[in-house]
């Protein structure tokens, strides 16, 4: 396995992005706090969120999921590495 100032660029322009669309999805469910109204309903309800807010915190659970399963694969990668012993762990 060789490690490559390219390789090293990639993931951390991979890991840079993911930031990115976590800190867009959380500022836009900020606006959820500013309009929240009680009298639409309890807080973080589906009734007292318009279409906006609801495909917000759909797409952030989404995202959620998406990174899990990602963090899943590259420690199983790691895993299988390491059995194969193609890194060595001192």
């Amino acid at each position: 396995m060789k490690i490559t100032l390219k390789k090293i660029l990639i993931w951390l322009a991979i890991l840079i992005a993911d930031i990115f669309i976590f800190l867009v999805l959380g500022v836009s469910q900020m606006q959820y706090d500013d309009f929240y109204n009680e009298s639409k309903g309890e807080y973080w309800s589906w009734e007292s969120m318009n279409m906006q807010e609801k495909l917000c915190t759909l797409a952030l659970d989404f995202w959620v999921i998406v990174n899990i399963i990602a963090l899943i694969y590259i420690g199983f990668a790691i895993y299988k590495r390491i059995k194969n012993k193609q890194i060595h762990i001192k």
